[in-house]
């Protein structure tokens, strides 16, 4: 099969390579899908650099995420059969920028019917992140008011749709006019270009000076350490992500004198200790899908040859919502 292999670490567009591999074998509670949709995400990028918490051994394919139709089962395999359209996470090296990729059962799902495959490809991990950060760490609740980083990125576009779903008022932060209108056409109540205006000032006058509740921070460095200025009495900072590319440094005296709180979400644990909230977290986004009130922005659909330009794009920080390779 053709995919895409990363073979030295380096900046996406150096170091990806289309060549001709070895199709994928399942082995016990395996799956082969073929690849249908797969979106560009950011631990894609870290993945090609280097500097990612996992670190496959080279070469790989990336692709973390995807939606596939069943080719081959594994061993014990039942809950799925081959022509089943699904989504989930790929089984590294065998990622989701080929022809052919590798799925475990036990993260792998039944993709909604109310999706195309680029959206239903992008239900997973941002939106799931989204979920449970917004609902299992931070406990985001009707009428509170939520900050949005990143509000047009895959990660933010999700959770502005969430917080909208929850009920709460939705401030949506983004760098440029044109992530600005993404924002508002993803159903953000105020959006604030951080170019043009002190997100800090705004949420601030939004809040009658309260601050916001939840503030959902994909980004980190100086844009978290920004946010502690506007979080609101008993507000929860929720850290999601370090895509600034500086890992902050939390002052937990100011965390006391303020009392709010500083929560962290690693979305891949459930996988680890709760794979049943995992299940539970997949209806939960089918059933709004199914609604109408999440739906994944996808921006940009990629030829297999474009996949490699269309990562480089996302490490550059020029896209909106989701960049996705289609089949």
């Amino acid at each position: 099969m053709k995919a895409w292999r990363v073979t030295q670490l380096g900046e996406p567009r150096d170091v990806l390579r289309l060549v001709d591999v070895t199709d994928p074998q399942p082995g016990p509670g395996q799956l082969v899908v073929r690849v249908l949709a797969c979106p560009a995400n950011f631990p894609d990028v870290l993945m090609c650099r280097g500097e990612y918490q996992v670190k496959p051994e080279l070469p790989f394919t990336p692709g973390v995420e995807l939606c596939g139709e069943v080719v081959a089962l594994g061993e014990s395999v039942d809950a799925f059969a081959v022509g089943d359209r699904v989504l989930g996470g790929a089984v590294l090296p065998f990622g989701g920028f080929g022809e052919l990729a590798l799925l475990d059962v036990a993260t792998t799902f039944a993709a909604p019917a109310e999706l195309d495959d680029a959206e239903a490809a992008s239900l997973y991990i941002g939106y799931q992140t989204g979920w449970f950060g917004l609902h299992r760490r931070a406990g985001l609740c009707a009428g509170e008011t939520l900050l949005v980083h990143a509000a047009a990125g895959g990660v933010g576009s999700a959770a502005v749709q969430l917080g909208k779903a929850a009920g709460a008022r939705v401030i949506g932060v983004v760098g440029g006019p044109e992530k600005a209108a993404v924002a508002r056409a993803l159903g953000a109540d105020v959006v604030v270009d951080r170019r043009e205006k002190d997100f800090v000032e705004v949420v601030k006058a939004e809040t009658g000076g309260r601050g916001a509740d939840v503030v959902y921070d994909p980004v980190g460095g100086e844009t978290y350490q920004r946010s502690t200025r506007c979080i609101a009495f008993e507000g929860r900072i929720l850290v999601v992500g370090f895509a600034g590319g500086r890992i902050q440094s939390a002052a937990l005296n100011h965390a006391l004198v303020k009392n709010y709180s500083i929560v962290g979400l690693h979305w891949g644990l459930y996988h680890r200790y709760d794979p049943a909230a995992v299940a539970e977290c997949h209806r939960a986004l089918t059933g709004l899908a199914a609604q109408g009130a999440v739906r994944p922005l996808v921006s940009g659909r990629l030829a297999l040859g474009e996949v490699a330009g269309g990562m480089q794009r996302l490490a550059d920080g020029v896209t909106v919502g989701r960049v996705v390779y289609v089949s």
